[in-house]
């Protein structure tokens, strides 16, 4: 794949979108193009060669510096800070006083006081920062720093080559400095394709110049970029459940927080309230919140340290809690959705392909012997595996890989199907993030 001078950072300000773009796909209130050679071949990325893709315009990208940066984060977060040196990074997930997640990203501690967070456009921890009396100062960065992120097999290959440098010498969640068209960025490595991989963070000026380095260095090695059409596809795949997809932040959970928000960042209105589609009914307005075990983050909790929330998930600890699971749809079933488009009579609701576009809130109700035993989100098509899968929040009961459930499709008041559906692990493709890289062969070639 030859790589174009017209970088595309289709959610960053700092980079044109390449000309070749003829459709564009909505992520959230944000666009960006759809496919950039098509959605197979980009979902086939993550596995195969590589791919380069832009998050630069929607996480929060939050420094703070100071005495207190760490123990603000700690207050913050469910998960413990033992062993959380500079140079580490964490999972951190951040809950309402309910014990629902509210948000959640990635924690980097880049020096002895200083922390870099990158989660979710919400300003939670913003709004607990001022509330506070801490030692330290806030700054929100905003697009002033841009994302970047190089996944798959051959990323470390791509990232040595842009660089001029080994990257052998940090593990999974690990963070370090490097060099990039002669830039400083900073250079952790995590995975959310569920394979090996790199995101880079650095000052949003040199966006164009790293972005092409990047994919100049890749060029040898197949580099793809990744379009809105697929990008999610790994989240399922990985299992990664996401806000505004999988579950909403527990922004109702705390009036005062959801008061602030309206009355600072009013471009978060569709926070209180997102459409919501599918054949899931929902009890209330807050039936789409979920407590860290519903999405699988039970094991990040951590009893060792006062933070927010803790009060009641010690109270539901004993309790018995939904978990995450991957669910495979029956495909007998799923075909007769799509031959239903050429019937006489009405169609089922339509799948769009590889998966839903971010314009609403899909919840589909999983049931077993008759009643609902859980919901089944980010429904999608993973053409490496020829399946039709999405992740499910259900009871634990039937959460056994390989336990029989039916899905119903279609939104009240259209025609619905019953989809079998049989539970598989999360994540369902197997996870390499932390590869042992110390002796994997030098692949630049010349």
């Amino acid at each position: 794949m030859t790589a174009t001078t017209h970088p595309s950072f289709f959610l960053n300000e700092h980079i044109p979108p390449a000309p070749a773009v003829s459709s564009w796909t909505r992520f959230i209130h944000e666009f960006e193009p759809s496919e950039f050679t098509n959605w197979i071949d980009e979902s086939e990325s993550w596995k195969q060669t590589a791919y380069i893709g832009d998050w630069s315009s929607l996480p929060n990208k939050i420094v703070v510096k100071g005495p207190d940066a760490v123990r603000f984060f700690q207050d913050l977060s469910i998960n413990t800070f033992k062993n959380f040196e500079v140079g580490r990074a964490k999972h951190s997930v951040q809950c309402s006083r309910s014990g629902r997640v509210i948000t959640e990203g990635i924690l980097m501690r880049l020096g002895e006081e200083e922390v870099k967070f990158t989660g979710g456009p919400l300003y939670w921890a913003e709004y607990q920062f001022a509330k506070g009396n801490y030692n330290a100062t806030l700054t929100q960065r905003g697009t002033s720093d841009f994302i970047i992120q190089i996944q798959g097999p051959r990323s470390l290959d791509i990232l040595e080559a842009a660089s001029g440098e080994s990257h052998r010498d940090y593990k999974f969640l690990n963070v370090r400095q490097t060099t990039v068209a002669g830039h400083p960025v900073w250079s952790l490595r995590q995975g959310m394709s569920g394979e090996l991989g790199f995101e880079l963070h650095g000052d949003g000026a040199h966006a164009v110049e790293v972005h092409q380095a990047l994919l100049d260095a890749g060029e040898q090695f197949g580099v793809r970029r990744l379009g809105g059409r697929t990008k999610m596809v790994n989240h399922v795949e990985a299992c990664f459940p996401t806000p505004l997809v999988d579950y909403m932040p527990a922004v109702g959970d705390e009036p005062e927080f959801a008061q602030y928000l309206a009355e600072t960042h009013p471009e978060l209105a569709y926070l209180a309230y997102f459409p919501s589609t599918g054949s899931h009914v929902p009890a209330g307005y807050d039936d789409a919140y979920r407590t860290p075990h519903e999405l699988g983050w039970g094991r990040s909790i951590n009893f060792d340290h006062e933070f927010i929330g803790r009060a009641a998930l010690e109270e539901s600890a004993a309790a018995p809690h939904r978990t995450m699971v991957t669910l495979v749809w029956d495909k007998d079933d799923v075909k007769d959705v799509y031959a239903s488009l050429f019937d006489s009579e009405t169609p089922y609701d339509f799948m769009e392909m590889p998966r839903a576009l971010f314009d609403s809130f899909a919840v589909d109700s999983v049931r077993a012997n008759g009643r609902e035993v859980g919901v089944s989100t980010s429904r999608c098509y993973s053409y490496h595996f020829r399946d039709m899968i999405s992740l499910s929040s259900i009871d634990a009961e039937h959460a056994e890989p390989g336990q029989q459930v039916e899905v119903i499709w279609g939104s009240p008041g259209s025609p619905q199907k019953t989809i079998r559906a049989t539970v598989a692990r999360a994540p369902y493709k197997r996870d390499n993030r932390r590869v042992d890289v110390a002796d994997l062969p030098t692949q630049v070639q010349n």
